[in-house]
């Protein structure tokens, strides 16, 4: 096989798997001085809420006004301080309006000196309509008492609850949090139903808030994820404006993301399916205007969804689900069961099935490292580059020697292809019998060049997916999930790929092809990667770093082989 075009087939792989979303998810939103921190741009409303699909809510004549059409009920806002977050309910519909996660900072910009702030503002989480028979009830509508004015789950307080008149009966909101825990439990009860079953709908709102440096970032990831026999997900970008899209259940859970963070209401018990379906509505696009390598413009970009789900009661009128409103820690949410983790996996469809497996395995070396070697994740990097490179250490110099060998019997093959040049049949079995008498294997020299791209292209998604590495610094970079904004490590990169391309062609046959992709590869890849992470480019600069000393002896070894001097080019 010749390796020449085995390396250029590896590297086009690469370049069409990245680079569509290289040029283009990786534009950097420009926002105004001064302008708002929430994920809409600047000036734009949130639309309308879009009515209820007919599946999930049927709103008979004369049933009570939408939230938006009742009398504003006063309200004030109950702070639930946790270890890890600090939630805040309002007592206008019990309703989740404030999401600050105390261990992960804000990158947007104006907002940096705060934690993430998840909910958007004027769009609460989880609101909740009850229909019963021909009546749909907002629970937004109605005026909460709270059981206290405050909570603070670290001093051993852990359950707050609301209550409010409904008609002739009462409605009951309890919330159990648990320290350190970004998940809590919701059980409600209404009293007053007669026997008559229920159907409550649970509103998402429209989307998270958008809390990075680079906000078309989590554009790109806003979706509603579902899990009932398998993990599904719809983004907000697939949906028209306006257009419905009716996710049949039962769902496990439904959850509403953005990059590094999701909310989800999930099923209080393993394998239970409480949802029994949802409704996501398209809303208008937000005008945001971006800038490229080909300069600035205006897109229209979908910031938000309109999702609902249906939660089915019992004639008792008690229902009960779980919350969770935090980041994508895979350990944390591997935990939680559920397939939580699920929810933000490794890798694009038809890369996961093998990608994602990688992804983990590299993803646990690297915590190992850095938890039990107490090494920054820079550091980290920098030594498993130097480990990948070790550890193929022998299976290079078997090529080498596989190389060599292949030289050496470069005559007798082109005997043997003139000989046979009219009988593939007879050329093939000549072929395979030189191999096997001078101990040749055609791809002993592909297999080490192979090996570290699945690794490669794992840790291109680890670092697009993994919250631990996000606002990372290491030496002169800011951050190891972002690009390096002087661009000196893909540039090193570049180089140290031209130095062992340059090293690996000493003593080889001169071959224009291989000389044209000497200066092209470095030189294309070194353009992919200047928007890509910049941990990325700092392994694989190492990994090129490390290898030069093995080109270098593999080189002189093959030149003293076919009797040349080994300083000679």
């Amino acid at each position: 096989m010749d390796q020449r075009r085995v390396i250029l087939a590896i590297f086009l792989m690469l370049i069409v798997a990245m680079l569509p979303g290289i040029l283009f998810p990786s534009k950097r939103v420009v926002r105004p001085s001064g302008g708002p921190a929430d994920s809409l741009a600047p000036g734009a409303r949130p639309p309308t809420p879009p009515p209820t699909s007919p599946s999930v809510v049927q709103r008979p004549t004369g049933s009570p006004a939408s939230p938006a059409q009742s009398p504003q009920v006063p309200a004030d806002t109950v702070w639930v301080t946790n270890p890890v977050s600090r939630l805040g309910f309002t007592t206008r519909g019990a309703q989740l309006v404030s999401v600050e996660l105390l261990q992960y900072r804000s990158f947007t910009p104006g907002d940096s000196a705060r934690g993430v702030q998840l909910v958007p503002e004027g769009r609460p989480l989880f609101a909740e309509r009850l229909v019963v028979g021909s009546d749909t009830v907002s629970l937004a509508d109605l005026a909460f008492v709270p059981s206290r004015p405050a909570l603070d789950v670290a001093a051993g307080d852990t359950a707050l609850s609301f209550t409010a008149p409904i008609g002739s009966g009462r409605v009951t909101l309890t919330y159990h949090f648990t320290p350190d825990d970004y998940r809590f439990a919701v059980a409600g009860r209404i009293d007053g139903l007669g026997g008559i079953g229920a159907v409550l709908v649970l509103d998402l709102g429209q989307g998270l808030r958008s809390v990075e440096a680079d906000p078309l970032t989590d554009y790109n990831e806003y979706a509603v994820v579902t899990r009932a026999d398998k993990t599904e997900k719809r983004t907000f970008a697939s949906l028209d404006p306006g257009e419905r899209a009716v996710l049949d259940g039962p769902f496990e859970w439904i959850a509403v993301k953005s990059k590094y963070f999701f909310a989800a209401v999930l099923a209080p018990g393993q394998n239970e399916r409480p949802f029994v379906g949802a409704v996501v509505t398209g809303a208008e696009r937000t005008p945001v205007p971006v800038s490229s390598f080909f300069g600035a413009r205006t897109s229209a970009l979908a910031t938000r969804a309109h999702i609902l789900t249906t939660l089915a009661l019992p004639p008792v009128g008690t229902f009960r689900y779980d919350v969770y409103v935090g980041p994508f820690e895979h350990r944390r949410l591997a935990s939680l069961g559920h397939g939580l983790d699920d929810a933000n996996p490794y890798g694009w469809s038809f890369f996961r099935p093998i990608i994602h497996p990688v992804s983990l395995v590299v993803v646990k070396i690297l915590f190992w490292m850095h938890e039990r070697l107490s090494l920054a994740y820079g550091w980290v990097l920098v030594f498993f580059g130097v480990l990948i490179r070790l550890l193929l250490w022998p299976l290079q110099a078997r090529a080498m020697e596989s190389q060599m060998r292949m030289q050496a019997v470069q005559p007798l093959m082109q005997e043997i292809q003139t000989r046979y040049k009219g009988e593939p049949e007879k050329l093939q079995r000549e072929m395979l019998k030189l191999y096997k008498e001078h101990k040749v294997n055609p791809l002993g020299g592909c297999l080490p060049m192979l090996l570290p791209m699945p690794v490669l292209l794992a840790l291109f998604f680890v670092f697009s997916n993994t919250i631990e590495f996000r606002g990372v610094p290491f030496l002169w970079l800011p951050d190891l999930a972002r690009h390096d904004p002087t661009y000196i490590i893909p540039v090193v990169m570049g180089l140290s790929m031209f130095a062992v391309s340059k090293i690996g062609q000493r003593g080889l046959p001169p071959n224009p092809q291989a000389k044209l992709l000497l200066y092209v590869m470095p030189a294309v890849l070194t353009f992919v990667f200047l928007k890509l992470a910049s941990g990325l480019n700092l392994y694989y600069a190492v990994q090129n770093l490390i290898s030069l000393p093995q080109q270098w002896q593999i080189s002189r070894r093959r030149m003293a082989a076919q009797g040349r001097t080994p300083g000679a080019s």
